[in-house]
């Protein structure tokens, strides 16, 4: 018999409502699935986003308040999609009521506010997820399964990084997103946590990192609340605001393992979109990956392969859980495809009362990298990532 997981939404602005349609898609690409995902509540403090919910997505009621949600008893999971400086509270409550918890990225607006959700929930004993959905892309699996096998033999140099262009408009709106009161970092939390998340799933931990930062975008025109999102645009008479958090990262790392690499995030570049991309070398072969070209994995193994260079792989149902979206070689899957397999692995976790990873404890990995690159920029210098866990 399946078990029926009863799920809270707190934010339901794109994000929530990609969460909401990857709960809905389960049942229909996951017949077999051993758990049936019901959306029992949503909550946003906009009127109208309720209403959408409620109406349009299937929600059984909404809400403007999120504590409403937590206190439920018939509330098995809190997903939290809400701004970045709402995380720790709403994490920390849910834990406490012992509803399982998932939670976008970053999952604290700080290092700190990241240990201190972790360590609610480790002691809450409850079930944690977190959204670094790159790393269900079907083609990334299968990278870092060659990987497993020691296809590549002993890996020598990583390149992560994340460009992508919803920052380059000056006249782009001043969110919540470019303000660090409201979502800690900018590009580190938003953007770089990803690429820091990616090589540490494929290369292991990163030990050493040196780091620089920069904003480019300054001053931004004011948002109108509770209309449009971040991808939008003012006009050059609208009243601005300062930027208080950075558009640019770089840092040269260095894996425990000896590797080398080097990590960029910029949100303010011309050219690349959503450039989430990796380059990775060893002693036996090299591959390269980019969210751009979702579909196409760059292979070259010259030991196993007829001609010199890189080859292209396309994804298809051969890699994972690709089957279950479309069938055949090379038929293409997109973003919100990646979430679906992201809810999907966080719930099949639910339902068997197992750890999930991505959870809180990869979060507080990613967090205490992010603190390093922080400490690095201050210092000018190399710094050592040490663990934040509290026992």
């Amino acid at each position: 018999m399946k078990r029926t997981l009863r799920i809270g939404l707190v934010g339901f602005g794109w994000m929530g409502q990609a969460h909401s349609r990857s709960y809905r898609s389960i049942p229909l690409y996951f017949p077999d699935a051993p758990f049936r995902p019901v959306l029992a509540g949503v909550a946003d403090t906009v009127p109208h986003r309720v209403d959408q919910a409620v109406r349009d997505f299937g929600y059984e009621s909404g809400t403007e308040d999120w504590e409403e949600l937590v206190d439920r008893p018939d509330i098995d999971i809190i997903d939290i999609t809400a701004p970045n400086t709402m995380h720790r509270r709403i994490a920390e409550a849910a834990a406490a009521a012992g509803k399982h918890v998932f939670c976008e990225k970053p999952v604290g607006i700080s290092a700190a506010a990241t240990a201190r959700i972790e360590a609610a929930a480790r002691r809450a004993g409850v079930i944690t997820g977190c959204g670094y959905n790159y790393r269900w892309a079907p083609l990334v699996r299968y990278a870092k399964e060659l990987l497993e096998e020691g296809r590549f033999g002993s890996m020598t140099h990583y390149r992560g990084r994340f460009f992508t262009m919803y920052g380059r408009d000056r006249l782009g709106l001043l969110s919540w997103r470019f303000l660090q009161d409201e979502a800690g970092h900018g590009a580190l939390s938003d953007i770089m946590s990803h690429a820091i998340d990616l090589a540490q799933f494929l290369m292991g931990p990163i030990r050493r990192v040196v780091a620089a930062r920069e904003t480019f975008v300054r001053e931004r025109p004011l948002p109108k609340p509770g209309v449009g999102t971040h991808y939008d645009r003012g006009s050059p008479d609208d009243p601005t605001g300062a930027v208080t958090n950075e558009d640019y990262v770089g840092a040269l790392v260095e894996f425990s393992s000896g590797a080398r690499g080097t990590l960029e995030a910029d949100r303010s570049i011309f050219g690349p979109q959503s450039q989430m991309a990796f380059e990775l070398n060893g002693s036996k072969g090299a591959a390269s990956w980019d969210h751009e070209r979702l579909n196409q994995l760059l292979l070259y193994l010259p030991e196993e392969q007829p001609q010199d260079g890189f080859i292209e792989v396309l994804g298809g149902d051969s890699f994972y859980r690709q089957a279950n979206l479309v069938p055949g070689g090379g038929n293409s899957i997109g973003f919100e495809d990646m979430k679906i397999f992201e809810a999907y692995e966080f719930l099949d976790s639910v339902a068997a009362d197992r750890p999930h990873d991505p959870g809180f404890e990869a979060a507080l990995a990613n967090a205490s990298v992010a603190a390093a690159m922080i400490r690095s920029w201050e210092s000018e210098r190399w710094e050592t990532v040490e663990s934040l866990r509290i026992d």
